[in-house]
């Protein structure tokens, strides 16, 4: 039986991440379609807006596109899979959601990192051993469109790959199935945004 994947937000806006869990040969699961949260086996947290900095405990200096419901909606849907133990991929947005869920912060403005002319930047990252080295080796290249990014990790969080300039550009979780990478694998393309959901459904 395929794996059903919710995917946190609008079918409409997050179409990408249907299509690129399809491919990996799961479900995408949506609100409002038929299938419950109590049905899926993993979730996604997409990318999009900042996370409201009182959340990590920051005034907001840098912060822009805040959505308070989204954010509410995102940390409860984390406490509901990973009480139940079940598999989560947060992307860009999500993998900051993620940090903060767990306790961490979260750089408010990062140079360099955002998009240029409306296309993401490709830049290589380095990869530490484990799943994500297993995947892609040490180095690979990977697409950014973000101006924020993790600070301090969160509890039981270890970063495993890192941007040339140190930023941390993906995260695992040391007991639960919970990864996180910066960049947007769903609009990447190539081997490495596919084998990415791949390896997710697998966990």
């Amino acid at each position: 039986m395929k794996k059903r994947i919710w995917i946190a937000g609008d079918p409409g806006k997050f179409f990408r991440y249907a299509r690129a869990v399809e491919a990996a040969g799961g479900t995408p699961c949506f609100s409002g379609g038929p299938w419950s949260l109590e049905d899926c086996d993993g979730l996604i947290l997409p990318g999009g807006g900042d996370v409201e900095p009182w959340r990590y405990g920051q005034e907001n200096t840098a912060s822009r596109n805040l959505d308070p419901a989204r954010d509410r909606e995102d940390m409860e849907l984390l406490e509901k899979f990973t009480a139940l133990g079940k598999p989560v991929l947060g992307i860009c947005r999500g993998m900051q959601v993620v940090n903060v869920f767990f306790g961490g912060t979260l750089i408010q403005d990062l140079p360099g990192h955002n998009q240029i002319n409306g296309k993401d930047r490709l830049h290589p990252v380095r990869t530490a051993a484990g799943p994500f080295r297993d995947l892609w080796g040490e180095h690979c290249q990977v697409n950014s469109a973000h101006h924020q990014a993790a600070d301090r990790l969160g509890g039981e969080l270890e970063a495993v790959q890192w941007a040339s300039d140190g930023v941390v550009e993906a995260v695992c979780h040391r007991r639960l199935p919970v990864w996180g990478v910066q960049w947007h694998p769903e609009r990447l393309g190539g081997f490495a945004g596919e084998d990415l959901f791949r390896a997710f459904l697998r966990l």
